[in-house]
């Protein structure tokens, strides 16, 4: 029984749908028999995997009867056989050897172990010395990712972003640890889906995107020579694009107002989770995760906070409207006294709630200081104000922000920054004066190390370049202080057009002659009943960002899939960012590190 993990809109082939089916498949089925129940053994890895997919009632229809940790100690259950699905590391591998020490001792009647990818032959022949007697299945199923969404993809490697960026790292052989984990994890996602895309890369500012397109590229070419089960011999109608974060810095620091990257940016949103209060400051705290088994949820996220506000009270007042239980304003408290008053609609009204408590918790934020810097930071990214004038002098527009009490320190360096991008670059002399200004020389470095990511930061006033052009997006409906629209975007919409220039985003291997994204194939290639059959079995375009992707970014993903039919768009990165985090990052790239967790560090 497949969980209903993926919410309305994201359809049957969402990621989290995929990837409970092939754990399904792959671990459950295979082990399966009529009336026997098992134990399932993870660590900390796949705990977090298998959460990001199923729940306890999957579980228990797969007749798994407990979840136990690798890494803990247990009470030995001799009678019942144990599922080990676990990564494929010294410190897991050494759990489940020493669950079968002897004979005697051992936990657990026998083990059927799954790997989530490739086993080092020095850590698989360790296990098979000390105790493959009690082993009765052992096999690789490659799963190293988390559906994090529908069309959302995490490694959760946010090291990597030190790792890839820092100064520090590349005389350790950090970064080329991290690249290798990086490129198996991307395999693995391909393989899920069933595709042997096309790999390109973004040529400039770094090379860390094509050291990693070369990887995955040699190791899509290794995986589909050795699985035998795999139908795919060759390239499939899909691409990869792989880029680092430093192709689109205004996107990581701009404050968006679409519903979900707002509440991430402005509330303490923790592992998507929202506390909240429903009768005011001396009610009780309660919470809420945002995920896409809340329809609602997926329904607004991706709306302009305006929308939201006008689309939550319209719904309470239909569920209300059913019995008048409400009298004059709708208010929090009203609406808590309605679940007492209606507790069959209970469930809708308390979703509700929770997003029309996000919703004005984050218009109190922007009310009191974010509106004012939201027109500054959109006429800075674009170099054009609302009425569509030119932006003669970006100072002037900055100083304001700067000199404003109401804002943050971190605020206020995000607005440097956007003057900066808008710039790209400024004198040194320019530079000393701003961060003395606003006193920010403990945190210049969020500023300063931008560098690191190959954005101009300091330049002599000569070499000032010119803004890169964009695609005309004029003629689009936009609210004034929401103008800016990612670059990924216009990335995005190339790829299906296929429009790239070729020497901007080279391919590592031959590009697949039937490619073409928007399906303007040639009628030599195809056929139209064979090309709408295609898209049934779906043409994909997979992005990965090196170093964290936006919430602004993902919702462009949805948007493009929306639009062009023909190709649903994938993206997916080390881990997801917020300005805040990205920027305590940032200022970190310069400072030695003395531990970096990488998630391969184990295989010896």
């Amino acid at each position: 029984m497949a969980p209903a993990a993926v919410g309305a809109a994201s359809g049957e082939r969402g990621l989290k749908s995929l990837v409970w089916q092939k754990l399904k498949l792959s671990v459950f089925d295979d082990c399966r028999k009529e009336e026997e129940w098992k134990i399932i053994i993870l660590d900390d890895f796949t705990t977090k995997l298998l959460s990001s997919c199923g729940k306890m009632t999957d579980l228990l229809a797969e007749g798994i009867t407990a979840v136990e940790n690798v890494y803990k100690n247990r009470e030995p259950v001799p009678h019942m056989k144990a599922i080990y699905f676990i990564t494929p590391t010294k410190k897991s591998i050494d759990g489940l050897i020493n669950d079968f020490v002897s004979k005697s001792s051992s936990k657990y009647k026998a083990a059927y172990v799954y790997f989530t990818d490739f086993c080092p032959d020095s850590l698989f022949n360790k296990m098979k010395s000390s105790c493959s007697r009690a082993i009765r299945r052992c096999k690789e199923i490659n799963v190293s990712f988390f559906p994090y969404e529908s069309q959302v993809f995490t490694l959760d490697v946010p090291d990597a972003f030190f790792c890839c960026y820092s100064p520090t790292v590349e005389k350790a052989n950090g970064k080329d640890a991290i690249m290798e984990a990086m490129a198996e994890q991307i395999v693995t996602l391909c393989a899920t889906l069933e595709e042997n895309p096309g790999v390109r890369y973004k040529s400039k500012p770094l090379d860390n995107a094509s050291k990693l397109a070369e990887l995955v590229e040699n190791k899509l070419e290794n995986y589909y020579k050795i699985d035998e089960k795999s139908q795919i011999k060759g390239k499939t109608h899909s691409q990869l694009l792989i880029i680092d974060r430093g192709f689109d810095p205004v996107s990581t620091v701009l404050h968006e107002l679409t519903f979900q990257a707002m509440a991430y940016d402005l509330l303490p949103i923790e592992n998507d989770t929202y506390k909240y209060k429903t009768d005011g400051s001396s009610g009780k705290e309660r919470e809420a995760i945002l995920e896409e088994e809340d329809e609602l949820w997926v329904k607004i996220r991706h709306k302009h906070i305006a929308d939201v506000l006008e689309e939550i009270p319209k719904l309470l007042k239909e569920v209300s409207s059913k019995r008048k239980a409400t009298e004059g304003k709708l208010s929090l408290s009203n609406l808590a006294q309605l679940v007492k008053k209606m507790p069959h609609f209970r469930k809708q009204i308390t979703k509700q709630v929770v997003h029309l408590n996000i919703a004005e918790a984050c218009m109190s934020k922007f009310k009191s200081s974010i509106e004012k810097l939201c027109k500054t930071e959109q006429d800075l990214a674009l170099g054009t104000d609302a009425e569509g004038q030119k932006v003669k002098d970006s100072m002037r527009v900055l100083l304001p922000v700067l000199l404003n009490k109401n804002h943050d320190s971190y605020d206020k360096i995000r607005a440097i920054l956007l003057y900066i991008f808008s710039t790209n670059g400024t004198t040194q002399e320019n530079l000393d004066k701003l961060i003395q200004n606003v006193q920010i020389e403990s945190d210049s470095d969020m500023i300063k190390n931008w560098k690191y990511l190959g954005v101009p930061v300091v330049v002599s006033s000569a070499s000032q370049q010119r803004r890169q052009s964009r695609k005309d997006r004029s003629s689009e409906e936009t609210f004034q202080l929401s103008r800016w629209t990612p670059v990924i975007k216009d990335v995005m919409e190339d790829a299906i057009e296929n429009k790239l220039d070729s020497k901007e985003w080279p391919y590592c291997s031959q590009c697949p002659a039937t490619w073409n994204g928007s399906g303007a194939v040639s009628a030599r290639q195809k056929s139209k009943t064979s090309y709408l059959d295609d898209r049934k079995s779906g043409s994909k375009l997979i992005v990965f960002v090196i170093g964290g992707i936006t919430y602004s970014e993902m919702r462009s993903a949805y948007e493009v899939s929306q639009a062009y039919k023909s190709c649903e768009v994938i993206i997916g990165s080390t881990h997801i960012l917020t300005p805040r985090r990205l920027l305590d990052d940032v200022k970190m790239l310069n400072k030695p590190k003395d531990t970096v967790c990488i998630k391969e560090e184990e295989k010896l």
